[in-house]
């Protein structure tokens, strides 16, 4: 079944907040929404969208609670995401839903803002204080009767800003929950390859990150944090050294290690090793 995607207008009219100010921004604070719409199936939407908001999410479950961890979430989604939600009913938080257009300069640049599977950024306590302050200021703003869309844009630009240096923290902070994942992505890239009936294709990172139950681009970012390399690279290098072994220890043709690793030709297989090893498959067999 096709999801509806809804732009900000059909947005704020589905979840049944307060009626929109501006068909392109649009800031909720839920102190003020008393009747939204608590349980949705699975829509799309086509602006960005920031929430910052108590843990209000039924099946919410924090896997570890930090010492300094606070009681808020933000999160961040873009265009063409998918959201679905059952909640309690909120007491306090705020949206801040804009048209690409008006942020799309300040949102490019950040990678978090393409998780595409909604995961959470667990705030401290002061980092809560900062966030709670800035989308304050923001709706705060746009209640006044000629509210300036410059100075909102401004304060969603602190809130990315901000964002992307919590992130980052976050992956410190939890780095005993995270090491699991790098470990559990190098023991199913190996079990992959591991398969008795062979393999179908190339993994791709989107494989790894459904393992992970992580959106691509949360999952590489945070590979790449620990590693220092990205899961794409970690995949390849893995694939170099089994084409390499495969290649010096066993009889197999060279158009046969090609299938074997994933590769849908041989002659992408040959390109692929010549670059990473500056010779052809043929050539390093027989070296």
């Amino acid at each position: 079944m096709v999801k509806k995607i809804f732009n900000i207008q059909g947005f704020v009219s589905y979840a049944k907040f307060s009626p929109v100010k501006n068909e392109n921004l649009h800031i909720v604070n839920f102190e003020n929404e008393k009747n939204i719409l608590r349980k949705s199936e699975k829509i799309n939407i086509d602006f960005y969208l920031m929430a910052i908001k108590p843990p209000l999410e039924k099946k919410f479950i924090i896997d570890q609670k930090f010492e300094d961890q606070a009681n808020s979430f933000l999160y961040v989604d873009c265009p063409q995401n998918t959201l679905a939600w059952d909640v309690n009913e909120p007491n306090a938080g705020y949206v801040i839903m804009a048209d690409p257009k008006l942020i799309h300069r300040v949102a490019r640049d950040y990678n978090f803002v393409h998780y595409n599977n909604h995961e959470a950024l667990y705030l401290t306590k002061e980092e809560e204080v900062l966030l709670w302050d800035l989308f304050k200021k923001a709706y705060n703003e746009f209640q006044k009767p000629h509210y300036s869309k410059e100075v909102i844009v401004s304060y969603i630009a602190l809130i990315l800003s901000y964002t992307q240096i919590y992130y980052n923290r976050q992956f410190d902070t939890r780095s005993a929950v995270y090491h699991q994942v790098v470990e559990d992505f190098y023991a199913n890239l190996s079990d992959y390859y591991g398969k008795a009936d062979g393999v179908s294709g190339m993994p791709s990172v989107a494989y790894f990150a459904q393992k992970a139950n992580l959106s691509p681009n949360y999952f590489g970012d945070l590979v790449k944090h620990f590693t220092g390399e990205s899961p794409i690279e970690h995949i390849q290098d893995f694939v170099l050294q089994l084409a390499k072994d495969k290649l010096k220890n066993t009889s197999l043709s060279v158009s046969e290690i090609s299938y074997s690793l994933g590769f849908d030709y041989p002659n992408y297989f040959a390109r692929f090793f010549r670059k990473k090893t500056g010779m052809s498959p043929k050539v390093f067999k027989n070296v």
